[in-house]
């Protein structure tokens, strides 16, 4: 096992370990045992209670958190003629067609977020491969192949971010920074928290959220009460 910092130690000391935190009392936390001396991002994880092998337990889904991520996520627009002169208006960071697919395939993926009109896929589905692994595949499920681009880069650009169940039954994503003050954080929180009960699957039996952490970049997990949904102020 990796030998931990002293400030990692200092944090984790902070922390009961057998206690489950209500989500205001635990980004609060993490706020104040992040080790980091810059502006750390804050991150949850879920665990799951369903199989992602089967099809019909597949998670996944899209979130505008309410008070953005914190941070600008770099868009590429795969679009042609008036389209992509409208991703440009929206400030897409790439834009292009033929140019960026031949880039990708060589390896490039220095973006966060794809985006591409109905009329490219049949090109962009060639990057399967590269894209997919990354979570960066457009998906009409995630709103990123659709005619209006302007309309989901602003939405990633302010703040949507995309989520799948890994292979272990697990989601990551980010909630924010640790500049946020706490009540942005547990807002931001609860966005995500209901979008992920909300597609609990039908074929998911027993208990959907079994675990629930809270953690910065570099800090300590903090285990959160997955039964508390809605009072999210309370401590």
């Amino acid at each position: 096992m990796a030998k931990r910092s002293k400030a990692y130690e200092a944090a984790a000391a902070k922390i009961d370990a057998e206690k489950f935190y209500a989500p205001f009392e635990a980004v609060t936390l993490a706020k104040d045992t992040n080790p980091s001396k810059f502006d750390a991002t804050v991150e949850v994880a879920f665990r799951l209670g369903v199989d992602p092998r089967k099809a019909d337990q597949m998670v996944r889904g899209t979130v505008i958190l309410p008070h953005g991520t914190g941070k600008t996520a770099r868009v590429l627009v795969f679009a042609t003629g008036d389209k992509a002169e409208a991703a440009i208006a929206a400030g897409a960071d790439f834009v292009g067609s033929d140019d960026l697919i031949e880039k990708i395939q060589g390896g490039w993926t220095d973006f966060d977020a794809a985006v591409a009109t109905p009329d490219l896929m049949g090109k962009v589905g060639r990057l399967g491969k590269v894209l997919g692994p990354r979570n960066l595949m457009p998906n009409p499920k995630t709103g990123t192949v659709t005619a209006d681009v302007a309309k989901a880069v602003n939405d990633i650009k302010g703040g949507k971010i995309d989520f799948r169940v890994d292979k272990h039954s697990n989601l990551h994503f980010i909630i924010g920074k640790v500049s946020f003050d706490a009540l942005k954080l547990a807002e931001n929180y609860a966005a995500a928290l209901e979008e992920v009960l909300r597609l609990k699957p039908s074929a998911s039996k027993g208990r959907y959220i079994q675990k629930a952490t809270v953690a910065t970049t570099f800090g300590p997990g903090i285990s959160v009460d997955p039964n508390v949904t809605k009072v999210l102020t309370e401590v």
